[in-house]
């Protein structure tokens, strides 16, 4: 049996990176690593080929060819899927469909044959089993949450790595928070969920043995929700694996305690970690503890994002504006935040509130939804609730935000901030040919054709005279402003 997994089309969003990655010649940032799992749970006896339109085209020949297609997506790619879907069916092609996309929003896809939702590790066996005795069911759900232990690494085999920017892996799921705009521990619990170090360690293996030698995203919701296991299994075995391993550096995400652990923070660096993903939200005590985000509040939060620069580690930060306690000023603090913090990739957005969180449920019953789905871009200005201060003046207040932090002036200023703090003197300093490339094609968009040329060569000009080693990441940096700069341009100004 052909098996036919596509995977949908991001829009052009903050995290796409579609404007950066014109600098470097790669087609998307990052590959499906769920459909990849999905398709190494296949048995032997299916013949499985995978299209990522984000890369490739999905041809007539594609669909002919297949007897099944999955498709797996998040909510960012539901017009897209929408699309897919409907070509497949207009073939006569079954669909089997899964991810959070689908698991949040099962009602929206009648079309869908089979919806295998939930972790695949649980429903897709049952799926398998009743497709082969003949009485396949349109729904199956999961009771509980898997073991990591048992999923296997992915099947890399099926894409051209060369067509990526970074690649990624899975070690835990799960977070130990409960924000109540989050939809992470509705999909995959309060408990953080663990894949050995050995697991991880083969699945490195996998990917640098295919000749991957670049970034790695550890794509864990919170990666430091078991720090115990982190400093005496992983982080040791990472130190380890890259001791003869060149040129694979690590970014994920985290929870702002970070700060708090000086030895994880030199552990991760060892490592090889030189970013970390941290959900701020707001510097506002009142509007933390209305969103239940009591992890990060009573903290001097700019101290927190210094203490992990100065470690080693850029901080990248989620923002968001919306908040039932949020107020006029709210807006110009968070300027002042971001840019004393030199959090240089901010993401800010408006409030959403996902199906199935403790956020959506409440604004329902207050009847102050919007509507029932989310965009799934958290920066497209757009939101499905009603706020408290109105729409009008949330949207003018968030339109402020963004044309302040991103134009260039104070965008270029914040990363001389943050490199003035940046602790890790090794990071992202090696000059490849992807690298040369990018400098050579940011002087001549940036530097030459782009109104923040006069911006652009004081940042390098300065680094060379500050911080010569760091030269490529601030590259890296100003390349990523562009991209953001077009964001807000096609989105939000």
């Amino acid at each position: 049996m052909n098996v036919l997994l596509i995977y949908p089309k991001f829009p052009d969003t903050f995290w796409s990176f579609k404007h950066a990655l014109k600098f470097i010649r790669k087609k998307a940032a990052y590959p499906p690593l769920g459909l990849l799992t999905v398709a190494a749970m296949l048995p032997d006896k299916f013949h499985s080929c995978l299209v990522d339109v984000n890369v490739d085209d999905l041809t007539d020949d594609d669909l002919a060819w297949a007897d099944l297609a999955f498709i797996g997506a998040m909510a960012v790619q539901r017009d897209s899927a929408k699309q897919i879907i409907a070509r497949c069916k207009a073939t006569g092609l079954k669909v089997i469909a899964g991810g959070p996309l689908f698991t949040a929003e099962p009602h929206a896809f009648e079309e869908v044959d089979h919806l295998v939702l939930d972790e695949a590790e649980l429903t897709l066996p049952h799926f398998l089993k009743d497709l082969k005795n003949g009485h396949p069911k349109k729904i199956y759900r999961a009771q509980g949450f898997c073991d990591l232990h048992h999923t296997p690494s992915p099947a890399w085999d099926l894409i051209d790595l060369k067509k990526y920017a970074s690649m990624s892996i899975q070690f835990s799921r799960g977070c130990p928070f409960n924000c109540d705009f989050c939809n992470v521990t509705v999909l995959f619990g309060h408990r953080p969920r663990l894949k050995s170090a050995q697991q991880v360690i083969a699945e490195l293996d996998l990917i640098y043995d295919a000749g991957w030698r670049s970034n790695i995203f550890f794509v864990d919701d919170n990666f430091i929700g078991n720090k115990r296991y982190l400093k005496t299994r992983l982080l040791p075995a990472l130190i380890e694996w890259r001791k003869d391993k060149k040129g694979c550096v690590f970014f994920t995400e985290a929870s702002i305690n970070l700060a708090d652990d000086a030895e994880l923070l030199d552990l991760m660096v060892r490592a090889g970690f030189d970013s970390v993903f941290i959900g701020i939200e707001t510097p506002d005590n009142d509007s933390l503890t209305e969103c239940q985000k009591i992890q990060n509040k009573n903290r001097d939060l700019i101290n927190d994002v210094k203490i992990i620069q100065r470690a080693g580690l850029q901080v990248q930060g989620g923002f968001i504006v919306g908040f039932d306690s949020d107020t006029r000023s709210t807006f110009n603090q968070l300027i002042d935040f971001i840019q004393k913090s030199g959090i240089v990739t901010a993401m800010v957005g408006l409030l959403q509130a996902p199906p199935g969180t403790k956020l959506f449920d409440r604004l329902k019953k207050d009847n102050r939804l919007l509507g029932m789905m989310i965009s799934g871009d958290n920066v497209d200005g757009t939101t499905n609730i009603k706020p408290k201060m109105g729409l009008d003046q949330l949207l003018k207040g968030y339109r402020f935000i963004m044309g302040h932090i991103y134009s260039p002036k104070h965008y270029y200023r914040r990363i001389r901030v943050f490199l003035k703090e940046f602790g890790n003197a090794k990071a992202n300093t090696r000059i490849d040919l992807q690298k040369f490339l990018a400098l050579f094609r940011s002087s001549l968009r940036l530097g030459i054709l782009g109104k923040e040329r006069f911006h652009y060569w004081y940042l390098m000009i300065w680094t060379l005279v500050r911080k010569p080693r760091l030269l490529p990441l601030a590259i890296t940096l100003a390349i990523y402003g562009y991209h953001f700069r077009k964001i807000c341009e096609i989105h939000i100004l």
